[in-house]
């Protein structure tokens, strides 16, 4: 069943994911789900449809960030316009997710929909304090990591790091860049 669904998702149909967007943008930047939008996705990344596991839709707005207007002095960044931010929209929507529950961890994440205006997020947090998340062997884990989107321990935050890739190439990704910086002093 889940190739189906897999197979659904990999091209979507554009009328019903238009209808969605356009109910998406009525509603709050972030609302709470009662099941996943894409179930495969979901299920691959780690999410139970069991207690202690809460799933969210993150709305984030799309478009350049702009570096504020200087208006006296020289500086060497005083040209240029965009700021250059390593952080993808998806690890952005996973630390509002995170502000938002505060007493959740952010156990992984995966891209929706994305229209000219704003991009969509699921998701998925995991409550450490709840019995049945304790008692369970392959998520309990979660509750030794706190606050792991702050510290960029997310799949999509470690990918922005550069941690994804692995021997020959990537020798100066660890434990950071700004580590490996230091050492060179």
């Amino acid at each position: 069943m889940y190739k189906y669904i897999r197979n659904l998702w990999k091209s979507p149909n554009t009328a019903l994911l238009k209808a969605r967007i356009i109910k998406w943008r009525k509603e709050d930047s972030i609302v709470k789900l009662e099941k996943p939008t894409n179930l495969t996705r979901a299920r691959s990344l780690g999410y139970k449809a069991k207690q202690g596991y809460i799933l969210t839709r993150v709305r984030v707005p799309r478009g350049g960030r702009m570096r504020p207007q200087i208006k006296k002095g020289r500086r060497s960044k005083h040209s240029r316009h965009t700021k250059v931010v390593s952080k993808s929209y998806q690890t952005v929507a996973e630390e509002r997710a995170q502000k938002k529950y505060k007493n959740l961890e952010v156990l992984n994440s995966y891209n929706l929909a994305k229209d000219g205006k704003y991009y969509w997020v699921e998701v998925i947090l995991v409550d450490p304090n709840h019995p049945v998340i304790k008692s369970d062997k392959k998520i309990n884990w979660i509750g030794k990591q706190k606050n792991r989107v702050s510290r960029g321990l997310t799949s999509s935050a470690k990918k922005s790091r550069g941690l994804h890739r692995k021997g020959l190439g990537s020798e100066k990704t660890r434990p950071s860049q700004k580590a490996n910086k230091r050492r060179a002093r």
